[in-house]
């Protein structure tokens, strides 16, 4: 059998007890799959990776079921159409859909998004144009609702999601503060993506660096991370400010929960509303979102940083990079060439 006729698949053998290693990935070549009637079978250029599939790494239910074993590994991608059992699409045609770690995949015609290649870059579908940056949009501007002049902290403020709340949060008349994972990420949100202030949590005394830089308070915190970074945000919030809990990516490889004092009585004191954000529940206000992400993006008034991993074999530890934090802007994995790119 040849290379054209495998499909290189990742699969989940076993559930990491803490931070993920590659042993629990097992990879697998097998043929590749047709379509039934309805279906489309899509080849995999560019597979998303966040930080939400090591909670479906996990035995126990969250949002959503978990990966089982011996399945392949979840995951949005952007494709091609390879064959198609469809009328409404065509061979050749650029969609988005839940293909998972592997190079084709059979998905059902109504599970897929046709991408215009002549709006933006393709690979974009799955970044500002796809799931992060709605959970940015709508987790900021609904959950969060900022108003003009207000203060808006972002932790993991160079990250796919991170990285386009703090410009949403100018876009609407705040002040935006990021806290990031290193100097250089420090100075590009500041420099590049016009937040007013960057602290580095891993050279600074966050508790202190918000006194300087929140000096009247936080308004609105969007969190990423959790643990302690979540506890040094609190203390700093406003009356009714709101917390939005989009990620808690510094607690995912905890084997044991952490054993802190966590500040919430501030919750009640200070009658502020912490609440948990997942963007799926937003997903009938997509074309709203990516209208608007697109308009910003034409207009200059949104960037965007991706971070390209080549090759559908790096999958496992470019994922355990980016629960590390070792990715800059929104992390891909190159599965095959891109037809778009000229």
């Amino acid at each position: 059998m040849t290379s054209e006729n495998l499909n290189r698949r990742w699969l989940l053998d076993s559930r990491p007890p803490g931070e993920p290693s590659p042993k629990n990935f097992r990879w697998s070549e097998d043929p590749v799959p047709k379509p039934g009637d309805g279906e489309v079978l899509v080849r995999t250029i560019y597979l998303s990776l966040d930080p939400y599939m090591r909670g479906r790494m996990r035995e126990a239910r969250s949002f959503t079921s978990p990966v089982a074993l011996g399945d392949v590994m979840t995951g949005g991608a952007v494709g091609v159409v390879d064959a198609s059992e469809n009328p409404d699409f065509e061979v050749g045609d650029i969609v988005e859909g839940r293909s998972g770690w592997q190079d084709y995949a059979v998905l059902p015609a109504d599970e897929l998004r046709r991408i215009d290649p002549d709006t933006a870059p393709i690979s974009t579908a799955i970044g500002v144009l796809g799931m992060p940056g709605m959970t940015a949009y709508f987790g900021l501007l609904e959950v969060g609702k900022p108003g003009p002049g207000e203060t808006v902290l972002v932790s993991a403020a160079s990250g796919a999601v991170g990285g386009l709340v703090g410009q949403i949060a100018k876009i609407n008349g705040c002040r935006a503060v990021g806290i990031a994972g290193s100097d250089a990420k420090c100075g590009y949100i500041v420099d590049e993506l016009g937040y007013d202030a960057a602290i580095n949590r891993k050279t600074e005394n966050v508790a202190a660096a918000l006194e300087k830089h929140c000096p009247d308070g936080i308004d609105v915190y969007f969190d990423n991370v959790g643990g302690t970074i979540l506890d040094a945000a609190l203390v700093h919030i406003n009356m009714r400010a709101r917390i939005v809990i989009c990620g808690m990516i510094s607690e995912y490889n905890l084997v044991e929960p952490e054993l802190a004092r966590r500040p919430t009585r501030i919750l009640l004191t200070r009658r502020a509303r912490m609440q948990g954000m997942l963007v799926f529940d937003y997903r009938d206000r997509y074309p709203e979102g990516l209208r608007q992400m697109a308009r910003w993006i034409d207009e200059g008034r949104v960037k965007y940083k991706e971070d390209i991993v080549d090759g559908l074999e790096n999958a496992p530890s470019a994922f355990i990079g980016l629960l590390r934090g070792e990715n800059f802007g929104k992390r891909l994995i190159r599965v095959s060439e891109d037809p778009t790119v000229t």
